[in-house]
């Protein structure tokens, strides 16, 4: 498997699973609002892959700091022990296809300091198009020995969120709808944090579900303003920090560094004194 990238794909995994040192795979199957997907997954995974339910444990309580704030570390890294994960081995993480869900544990092993945790690109449906085999026997994975530390990559705030949208680069990536304010199905309130540009997640990928090849990923964020020749600071954010850890990955595929907004839209949104921009411009 190629170490240089944020993702890889189903041949790559193939190879990787084939070698002296496999991966430990994590199955991150999730749809917004349940249930959960535990039963899908017993009906059919990768060999060898642990399931991690989202909700419970790639998130804490829903609350203040939004639907799905950050985990306690301690917590997360009990997770990911169970899970087989280790310091010093490659970590795969994938979903139904969508890749949402995969890029949130992605991020936050990241964020806790792994260096070596890559999205399987296309996710369970690139798998098995790819003739990949699925089996229904639970895994028996050997407790590893991560051990968080957090904030090795980019995090940011509601303040911190709130100026970078005016210093920086901060992409809405929720569905263009939302970012106008013309419908808002879960929060409180429609629109977008004031200085934010639209730049929808979905656009990162093909019809088939892969990512859009490095070159033009590159190419759409240098059109909104991220990864020019001049490079400035880029934030993301989106409804509860799901999608937008799939947009910081697409921009990772693409060389550009960025950071969450881990409590998006549902904590932006839910302090009423907070100002909100409606309209298709940042404003």
């Amino acid at each position: 498997m190629t170490a240089n990238s944020a993702i890889l794909s189903a041949a790559e995994l193939a190879d990787g699973l084939a070698g002296p040192r496999p991966p430990v795979l994590l199955d991150v199957r999730w749809q917004l609002g349940g249930p959960d997907l535990r039963s899908a997954y017993e009906a059919g995974h990768l060999p060898g892959a642990v399931y991690v339910d989202l909700d419970r444990e790639l998130a804490g309580p829903p609350g203040s700091g939004g639907r799905h704030p950050l985990p306690d570390p301690d917590a997360f890294g009990a997770v990911m022990r169970r899970a087989g994960v280790r310091a010093d081995t490659d970590v795969v993480v994938y979903d139904g296809g969508l890749g949402w869900a995969a890029a949130r544990a992605w991020w936050l092993l990241r964020w806790t300091g792994h260096t070596r945790v890559r999205v399987l690109d296309g996710g369970l449906a690139a798998w098995t198009a790819a003739g990949g085999a699925l089996t229904d026997e639970p895994p028996t994975p050997v407790e590893g020995d991560f051990k968080p530390s957090p904030g090795a990559v980019g995090l940011l705030d509601a303040d911190a969120a709130a100026a970078l949208a005016r210093s920086g680069i901060l992409l809405d990536a929720r569905a263009g709808e939302r970012y106008r304010g013309e419908v808002e199905p879960i929060d409180p309130v429609g629109g977008h944090i004031p200085g934010a540009v639209s730049a929808p997640t979905t656009e990162n990928a093909g019809p088939d579900g892969l990512f859009r090849p490095a070159e033009d990923l590159r190419a759409r964020f240098a059109a909104l303003g991220a990864g020019g020749t001049v490079p400035v600071p880029v934030g993301v954010y989106c409804g509860s920090g799901v999608s937008g850890a799939h947009e910081v990955l697409a921009l990772e595929v693409a060389g550009i560094p960025a950071a969450l907004y881990a409590g998006s839209w549902s904590e932006w949104s839910s302090d009423p004194e907070r100002p909100v921009a409606t309209g298709p411009d940042p404003q």
